[in-house]
């Protein structure tokens, strides 16, 4: 990967932004993304949004997700101790004896999330599976005073983990879902800029916030935006590790290429569309089916506005929602290829209808 965008990634997956509080990881990408852009600005809540070729058509809404999952203080006992409640979908077992950070006004307060060591507790039959408000975060105090001078209910909270590069081409990083998207759609905006091939359509460019909570930001900006199309950029699980049923959950492996939804909220004519353009550029693809819903924002932006023409490109994950979430940088640098190209391939005033 190119060394700037690597840096880019490194930064934007370190830097916190739970569902809610995105500020700060909106401004790193915003940042990187402005040199690329014709305009970029954000909305009420934190959208972002950099624009390539205003008043071009069609237009063209590539958007991801900037939130990642997270806690928040929900109670401080007469200790100091404090007890969260889950912002996403939070595993509580994997959170326990975990470093966290907690974010107050002031700055960021380490803490970790306590384990009653095994010496102590009971051991008859199978240990219980902790719930959320089972979890209790030690700050290093010793009465509800001394916490509440430096943390309040409400201050969001993130695992304390970082990126790092485990080998061939293999990154590990606690909030991947969804950076990587992130990142592929502000790297499809520098491929679009340096490129001097035509472009005829309007890009609009989407680091959009609270997916992780209800899809929230995706509908308010896809409505304020009003495109003619949408590509959706997520992770998906990675299916080639013990324990996973692929009869169940399907066949998608790390290191395959990244992953096109069939069914559902995908427009059938723009995944024909992105596996033509893929063939053309080399791009390995892999396959997934959807039924009810794809749990990403294409669910909230499809029926938008009575139905914009949308399409999901994922990116393969193994152990998503953990602090040890694993992906192929190879195929995470496919999307912004293939989207790009998508981009190009658009002819001016072009429309996408299911025919009848």
């Amino acid at each position: 990967m190119r060394e700037a965008s690597l840096k880019f990634l490194e930064t934007l997956v370190n830097t916190p932004s739970p569902s809610g509080n995105e500020a700060r990881g909106q401004r790193v990408w915003l940042d990187y993304v402005a040199p690329f852009a014709d305009e970029t600005f954000t909305d009420a809540y934190g959208n972002a949004v950099a624009v390539i070729n205003k008043g071009g058509s069609p237009r063209l809404m590539i958007a991801a997700h900037a939130d990642e999952i997270a806690m928040t203080v929900n109670f401080i006992d007469e200790h100091g101790f404090i007890y969260v409640r889950k912002v996403g979908g939070v595993d509580a077992a994997i959170t326990k004896a975990q470093r966290v950070v907690i974010h107050s006004q002031a700055g960021p307060v380490k803490g970790v999330v306590g384990n009653v060591a095994p010496h102590l507790t009971k051991s008859d039959g199978e240990r219980k599976v902790p719930k959320m408000e089972d979890l209790f975060i030690d700050i290093g105090v010793t009465t509800k005073p001394e916490a509440e001078k430096l943390i309040r209910i409400g201050d969001p909270i993130t695992l304390a983990d970082q990126f790092e590069l485990l080998r061939n081409d293999l990154a590990v990083a606690r909030a991947f879902d969804n950076r990587i998207g992130t990142f592929a759609v502000a790297e499809t905006a520098r491929l679009l800029r340096e490129s001097k091939a035509p472009l005829k359509a309007e890009i609009l460019v989407v680091s959009n916030i609270m997916e992780e909570v209800g899809l929230l930001g995706s509908r308010q900006i896809a409505y304020s935006l009003k495109p003619d199309l949408a590509l959706v950029v997520d992770v998906t699980h990675a299916t080639d590790y013990p324990t996973v049923s692929q009869q169940q959950h399907g066949d998608i492996r790390i290191g395959k290429g990244p992953a096109l939804t069939h069914g559902g909220c995908n427009h059938a004519a723009i995944v024909t569309r992105l596996e033509s353009i893929a063939k053309a550029q080399k791009i390995k693809l892999q396959h997934e089916a959807m039924s009810n819903s794809s749990g990403t924002d294409a669910d909230a932006i499809f029926w938008t506005r009575g139905g914009i023409p949308s399409a999901l490109i994922s990116l393969p994950n193994r152990y998503m929602h953990s602090p040890v979430e694993l992906v192929s940088l190879k195929d995470l640098e496919q999307i912004p290829r293939l989207i790009a190209a998508f981009a190009q391939s658009l002819k001016s005033g072009e429309q996408f209808k299911v025919k009848i």
